[in-house]
Order: C-alpha cells, then structure tokens, then sequence
C-alpha cells in the first residue's frame, strides 16, 4: 500500500485510491454522511430493501453464502438476515479493527449464523480462503460503491465476481443512477462539511501509512459532478504552495493544485445491466425508488 500510495502521489495528476478513505476514523465519518439529508444514497437504497426485500429474498433463496463486500459496520446485510437465513455470513473491508468490531456484535445477535470476517482489498483480488463456502454464494455489493471504479475497473471486478462465484452463485448490487447535477453535487458537499472532513482525514490516514507530514490546514476539499465522465470527482486542493515530504520521496504542490481522492460514476439501468452481462451474468431482476435515482439489481452466473 506504501508503494501504491507514494506512486499515486507523484503522478502527473496526483491521487490517491479512495480506499485510504476509511480508516476507524474515516469509517465512522462515511457512517456521519449516511445521515446528512443531502445525501440521499444510502436511504434511498434503504427504501428500496424495505419496500421489495421480500420479493428479492423470494427471487435469492434461502441458505446462501452472503458474502458481504465493502462491509463496514454490517448493518445493510444484517437487516436482510431474518429474510434470507444465509447459511454464513462473510463480510470483508479493508478496514479490520471496524470490522472485526461490528463481527463481534453480530455474532451475539445472531448466533445460527457462521461468521467469517475477511480482511482484504477486494479492488485488487478476490482470493477468498477455504473457510468459505463454495455453495450458492451470494456477493453483496450495496452502496453504489462500484461507481468508485471507473467502468474499466468496474468490469474487471465483476469479472473477478463472476469467477469466485462458482455455478450456484449471484451478485445482489446498488447503482447510483444519473440525475440532475444540482442533487449530485450536494450529496458531496454538504452544508455541515461532514464530507470535507471524511475527504480530509484521508491526509491523517496517509501520514500514518508513509510517514508523511501533511498538514491539513493546508487542503480544502473540493467535489463536482462531471457530466462529460458521468461522474462525481472528490479532490483535495492545496490553499498555498508547500513541499509534502515522507519517507524515501517529497513533492511540491502548487497553489491550487489537486490530488483526486474519488470517483463516483452514476450509471443508466440499460448500461449497467449490458455491464453485468458481459461480465457473465444474467437473468436480472431490478429494484428502483419511485423517483428513479437508484437502482438495486439481482443478477445469476449465466
């Protein structure tokens, strides 16, 4: 991650995997935007499973291995437990303490339920250890996380899904649908700053990771939606020029300039599914909100 993070610093466009988004701290401040009223993915998903999560568990099955990627405090795949009965429950997120914290809870609630808690950045690697089961697995991907990837990547990881998933297996996913500008742009950047400060502890997180000396009073966060690219980009912008040094590399920065955290690509229901079936999935059922800006979809191993 070192070497990863050191790279991204010193390329031309800088950046920064959106990833080193969540460590503890990070993690409970994405928990803080879940409940800011501009931004509208989580509960408009939300909606959606309390609306249809019959009907999709009806369309799932019962005793499947609910794989849970990106998992963070558990909470979305818990609330379809009683609905589903997966026979184990494997969440997995880069972030492990949080994890293993959120496990922890879970497994006194819902003792019936094997627990696995994977460790691991998914972004690069599907390598699932044999502690899991091979049997009718479920790969849980809520959130609209995969707009964090650009389609390239986005496809490849549904490729990587594909192959772990085995003859029996699925995919449940949230997509954030395109929508007007003026609603995408608040979702990041809210009123309280409740986002710069999830954008912004990146810096602490990368201080820590490569022992960098990063001020944050030196950076303000900065986030648009580009329509061109179909996508909301997070960056961090220098307020004056300075020089971030860390072990074994420095870089100027020019007043200005910016080092790109994130991405978001906001989807159509028609180019999303054609992505799932190139990727090797098929026989799609879709779940949307009244208004149109989400979409959960249901998607088998063709």
């Amino acid at each position: 991650m070192r070497a990863e993070l050191a790279a991204g610093l010193l390329a031309p466009q800088a950046s920064a995997s959106p990833k080193f988004l969540y460590d503890a701290l990070g993690s409970k401040l994405f928990e803080a935007i879940c409940e800011l009223p501009e931004y509208y993915p989580t509960r408009t998903e939300a909606a959606i499973f309390d609306a249809h999560l019959y009907d999709m568990a009806r369309t799932i099955g019962r005793g499947t291995t609910l794989i849970d990627l990106g998992a963070g405090n558990c909470a979305k795949a818990a609330r379809m437990f009683l609905m589903l009965q997966p026979l184990q429950y494997v969440p997995v997120d880069i972030s492990v303490d949080f994890l293993r914290s959120a496990v922890d809870g879970l497994r006194q609630q819902f003792p019936q339920i094997r627990m696995t808690g994977i460790g691991m950045d998914f972004s690069t690697e599907m390598a699932l250890p044999s502690a899991v089961r091979r049997e009718k697995r479920l790969f849980f991907y809520p959130g609209s996380s995969i707009g964090n990837f650009t389609p390239e990547q986005a496809a490849a990881l549904l490729g990587r899904i594909r192959e772990a998933c085995q003859g029996d297996g699925g995919l449940l996913i949230g997509v954030d649908l395109v929508k007007d500008k003026a609603i995408l742009d608040a979702a990041y950047d809210d009123g309280l700053g409740v986002t710069a400060a999830f954008n912004l502890n990146m810096l602490r997180h990368v201080n820590g990771l490569l022992d960098a000396d990063f001020d944050v009073r030196d950076w303000r966060h900065a986030a648009f939606y580009n329509e061109a690219a179909s996508r909301i980009e997070m960056h961090l912008e220098a307020r004056r020029d300075l020089t971030v040094r860390w072990t074994g590399g420095e870089r100027r920065f020019a007043e200005g300039e910016r080092i790109h955290t994130e991405n978001s690509y906001k989807y159509t229901r028609q180019g999303f599914l054609q992505m799932l079936e190139r990727a090797g999935f098929g026989a799609a059922r879709t779940w949307t909100d009244e208004q149109g800006w989400f979409l959960v979809c249901h998607a088998r191993v063709v």
